[in-house]
């Protein structure tokens, strides 16, 4: 991998929740532009480790960790780096969708940029209908942007949290199984989004279908037990995995 197009990495990250050690020296490098899949049966680790690259791991009341992670080769943990601004850059898209229940389509793109005070002196309508664009929302929903972010179906509520987290304009974006609670129909939308997201932005996404992770991935890291068991071309892990045991789970034989 070209160190120099390297946008996020962890390095010998290591991360627990009170006693119990949820990852173990964990290195990954993420290029710019790139989608990195994340795979391994569940409680391997995966959600932990996305969760302390933009500073929300800490945010348990007995998470603890040791290690780096560097974003465009500064260490997101230093004690003089904002977490805040961190999750700015570093935006964030969950399992479920989870839009404001008690906020317009619009007010629900806009919330995040209110809530920083990123909005000050920039046209917010212009910035929610590009965000939806990108989400490719923006047809859908142009004419009904008074209405409740949950009164549409939740392939277009997932792709609505994808806006809100564009509209903070960050540069890297992680997505928790974020096709998990949809159709196939509503899942292949969000999987082309994910695709043409990664020409702005750097992403990396979770998730336990291998079809999914085999499509829309440039690389891809298998994690069993808080550990990254193999790391490298998509290409390379689902064809000719240098693991036993990373052959095992794409082939289904356990997870």
């Amino acid at each position: 991998m070209d160190n120099n197009n390297i946008k996020m990495q962890s390095v010998d990250l290591n991360a627990w929740f009170g006693t119990k050690q949820a990852l173990k020296d964990i290195n990954i490098s993420m290029k710019a532009n790139t989608i990195t899949a994340i795979i391994g049966p569940s409680g391997c680790g995966k959600s932990t480790f996305i969760r302390t690259l933009n500073r929300m791991h800490e945010l348990a009341p007995t998470a603890k960790l040791t290690g780096q992670i560097l974003l465009e080769g500064q260490n997101i943990y230093d004690p003089n780096v904002d977490p805040v601004m961190i999750r700015r850059r570093v935006g964030m898209v969950f399992q479920k969708p989870n839009p404001f229940p008690t906020m317009s389509i619009y007010d629900n793109v806009a919330a995040g940029l209110k809530l920083t005070g990123a909005h000050k002196n920039k046209n917010l309508d212009e910035i929610v209908k590009h965000s939806l664009q990108q989400a490719t929302l923006w047809e859908e929903v142009k004419d009904d942007l008074k209405k409740p972010g949950t009164s549409i179906s939740g392939g277009q509520q997932q792709r609505l949290c994808i806006a809100r987290a564009i509209a903070l304009k960050p540069e890297v974006i992680f997505m928790d199984e974020p096709t998990s609670a949809l159709d196939p129909i509503a899942s292949a939308k969000i999987e082309k989004l994910v695709v043409e997201l990664k020409k702005n932005y750097t992403v990396a996404i979770v998730t336990h279908n291998m079809q999914q992770a085999s499509r829309v991935s440039d690389y891809t890291a298998f994690m069993y037990l808080g550990s990254l068991i193999e790391f490298g071309a998509t290409k390379d892990i689902f064809e000719s995995p240098k693991n036993q045991l990373t052959e095992r789970y794409i082939t289904g034989e356990f997870g």
